[in-house]
Formats: structure tokens, sequence, C-alpha cells
């Protein structure tokens, strides 16, 4: 064919490099990932089969197991079965294997086998970019997203979803009994196929509601209502679309603004932020060796204590308020509208009087004081403040610390912007590299597994866009 760029044919003897090495160029990043394996103490992090046993098969060394799995991660491969066939085929993998293939199962179980290993390994890289200085100055921003689990909705259920389907399923055995019914009593009775067929689905539908007793019973000892078949760990959670969920895990994570890498990742099954800000920060804090970094997170983070638990361990929060008030609501004064004295222990009202602190309460654990002035039965602003006899104030022990946070955030006007732009930009990269899949395993620790592979996957990827190869090696080698 002229005017064509022709391939060569297949039957002509070619002459390979004698190198297996030859094939690897010296900038491929593959190259950080051999010394990156190569450099760990596997058997210090906790991997097994380190030291081979004297007799038996001969197994895999763990170093080529995990090369096989980051390799994996950083190349969308997350699927046994689909990394068996590429160690087969792809000659990068067969230069970071030295040709050595390991069957699906092989692979499979090396995960399953050694998670917190591999947890470690995740946290490992953290601290090698920690020491190369990447995070001395940075701040910090904290996130969560829904990640959809195996388990389907379907199979998740609720006391109010098992009800429904419980309702659904009679009202089928109740059709199915008419149906059959009608056909005794009718002249032309319904053809015996059709007879068996409905007798058939309503066995069925009998032993469905058989099965949905005894979710019944499982449901009362679920603490907190809900009970998933597949894996038993995921959690119905709301998503950001009206109407709309998912039964998945709630991942959070840490990433630092400098440089957007993944500090620190924690997967969970609660479907709200509240109680995570404290301990992520303190994970974040640890990972970057600052003294007192700063954190930003979103409104779903709000939580006194949690603000409280940061400010103890050297933390700066910016987290904004979430504004509940009810009486803004109603088109009444809010809670802002009132400014606290703090040399006097009182609030000034938007008529111009003091309401005085009058006792203190204990609510949930927390002291709560209480403020009103006496002045509010005769006041002309009153429709406009309260329905009641007194407009009371309530104000926690601890609020001053909201306070001065709140007036952090009144000086940094741009700190949603740069929480938005560090923390949302690597669940968008992690998400597009799983596709619209889900998470491939089953149970908390095995997900959390997976997790540090995608997050170990996601930094390398960061590093090497940064550095580029060669000098990423140096960094990661002793010196």
């Amino acid at each position: 064919m002229g005017r064509f760029i022709n391939g060569a044919s297949r039957d002509q003897t070619t002459l390979f490099p004698s190198l297996i090495d030859e094939y690897i160029t010296e900038d491929n990043p593959v190259r950080v990932i051999d010394v990156f394996v190569d450099e760990l103490d596997l058997d210090d992090l906790g991997f097994s089969g380190v030291n081979p046993a004297v007799t038996g098969r001969p197994s895999y060394h763990p170093s080529t197991m995990l090369k096989i799995y980051i390799y994996g991660y950083l190349n969308r491969i997350q699927s046994s079965r689909r990394l068996e066939r590429e160690a087969q085929r792809n000659l990068e993998l067969i230069w970071l294997t030295g040709k050595l293939a390991p069957d699906f199962k092989t692979i499979a179980d090396f995960r399953r086998d050694n998670g917190p290993a591999i947890q470690k390994v995740c946290s490992h890289f953290i601290i090698i970019c920690r020491d190369i200085g990447l995070f001395s100055n940075s701040a910090i921003a904290i996130d969560g997203s829904k990640f959809k689990a195996v388990n389907s909705r379907d199979q998740n259920y609720t006391e109010r979803k098992l009800q429904a389907r419980i309702e659904q399923t009679e009202e089928r055995v109740a059709r199915y009994l008419e149906d059959l019914d009608r056909s005794d009593k009718q002249a032309d009775p319904l053809p015996q196929a059709r007879v068996k067929h409905l007798q058939k689905r309503l066995i069925a539908a009998k032993k469905q509601l058989q099965r949905f007793d005894a979710l019944k019973e499982r449901l009362k000892d679920s603490p907190d209502g809900q009970i998933s078949l597949t894996d038993p760990d995921a959690r119905s959670m709301a998503t950001s679309g009206k109407g709309t969920g998912i039964v998945g895990y709630n991942v959070q994570t840490a990433v630092d603004a400098k440089h957007h890498l993944i500090l620190a990742h924690e997967v969970t099954n609660q479907g709200h932020d509240r109680s995570q800000l404290a301990a992520m920060a303190q994970k974040a804090k640890i990972a970057t060796g600052q003294d007192q970094p700063t954190v930003f997170a979103d409104r779903g983070y709000y939580s006194g204590p949690e603000i409280l638990k940061c400010e103890e361990n050297g933390i700066t929060a910016m987290v904004p308020k979430i504004d509940t008030s009810n009486s803004r609501a109603a088109g009444r004064f809010g809670k802002r509208d009132f400014s606290y004295i703090a040399k006097d222990d009182e609030y000034l009202c938007p008529a111009g009087e003091r309401a005085q602190h009058r006792f203190t309460s204990q609510e949930t654990g927390q002291a709560i004081k209480l403020y009103w002035s006496s002045a509010c039965q005769s006041c002309s602003m009153q429709s406009a403040c309260t329905t009641t006899k007194y407009r009371r104030i309530r104000r926690w022990e601890h609020e001053g610390i909201l306070d001065d946070m709140q007036k952090r955030l009144d000086s940094m006007p741009d700190a949603s912007k740069i929480r938005r732009q560090t923390v949302e930009h690597p669940f968008g990269t992690l998400k597009a590299w799983m596709g619209s899949t889900h998470f491939l395993t089953k149970s908390m620790p095995k997900v959390s597994t997976e997790m540090s592979l995608h997050v170990l996957a996601y930094n390398l990827k960061r590093t090497l866009a940064m550095f580029g190869t060669k000098t990423l090696i140096g960094m990661i080698k002793p010196r």
C-alpha cells in the first residue's frame, strides 16, 4: 500500500533487544514504583511472607505483589483478573516483576491478607514528602465524599424500607390468590401453564415474606437502624442531589493546599461529617509535622466540641457557621443581631438593652448559659424579637472560640475558595479513575485498604507531575 505508514510483517524475523531493561525508558514512571518498593522495609511494615518457610512450594515475594498493585492502581487497573492478564502481556509489568505472572487468586489474596501493611505504605510515602519539605507552610483542607459500595440499594434495609417491601409483597400475594381463585370459579379456567406460574410466584412471595420477618428481627439489633446484606459495613447515605442517595462509604481526606497531596484519609460509614473534623485535622497535623496548622472545612463540619478539640490540639480551624436560626427564618432578629460584651458577660440587644446572664444549664453534656433582659415585656420591638415574654439567648461556655474563628473567616473572604480548589480536585480525580463503578471489596477493613491504594497512586502521580521520574527517584533513595 503506497503512501501509507506500513507495519512490519508478522513473518519477518526480528532482532529484539537482548535486555528487558531496554524496553523501559529512563523517565518511565514504573521505575519510581520499583525504587519506592525496594526501599521499603516490608517486614517492619507488617507484610506476611517476607521470611519464606523452609519447606513447601515457594511463594511470590511481597515486594513483587505490591509492585503489581501500585502499578495497577496508578494505571486504573484495580481488578485482580485484569492485573493477571496485564502481568502476562504488559511490557512495563513484565519489566517490573521480572517476567513473573501470578494468577488472579494470588493477587487478590495479597490485598486481602496485607491490608494494614498496605495502609502503612500509603502513610510512608507522605513521610517521604514531609522529609523533603513539601508541607512546611501548607494550609490543609478537609472534606468528605460518598463512594459506592458493592451493596446495591435493593440490598440495604431500614425499618421504613422494609415495611414498604413487606406491603408490596403482601399485595402481590393477594393478587396471585385472587387470580387463582378467579380461575377456579370461571367456566373457562386459565391455562395450566399460567396456573403453575402463579403458584410458583405465590410460593416465592411467601418465602420472601419469611425472609423479611427475619430481617425485622435483625433490624432491632442494629444500632443505626440499617442492615446491608452484600456488604455488612456499607450504609445508605444521602448525596447532594435532592431525593438521591447511595449505599456506600463516606471517605474523609485532608489535602495540603500547596501541592494538593492527600495527607491523610479515613473510610467511615457515617452519612455526615460533623464528628470528623478533629480526628482528620490531627492526622493531617502529624503528617505535615507542623506545630499550628490551619485547617479549612465546609459547613458540614461545624461542631462546637470538634472545633474546641482542634483549638486544644494547636490547630486553627476555619469552618463557616451553619445558620439554623428559626427566628431569622420567621423574619425576627437572630442571634447575630445581639452583640456579646465579653468584659460584662452580657448581650446588647437591637433595642439597646442589656441581656444579663441568668443561669447555666447542662444540655447533652455541654454547659449552656442563658441570658435575657428584664425590659423585654415593655420593649416596642418585642414582636420583631420574640413570641414569648422574654427573648432568651443561649451561649455555649466555649463559644468565644467560635467567635474568634468567625472573625478569622470574616478577615479571609476567599477561605471557601481555598477549600474548594484544594480538596474537591482529588475526589474528582479518584472517582474518574474508578469510573462509574464502586469499591471492589467488601467490609470496612478491605475497603480501607483499597482506598489506601487509590490514595497512594494519586500521590505518586502528583509528585511525578511536579518533579519528574529521575528527581523523584533521587528523593526516595536514602542519601
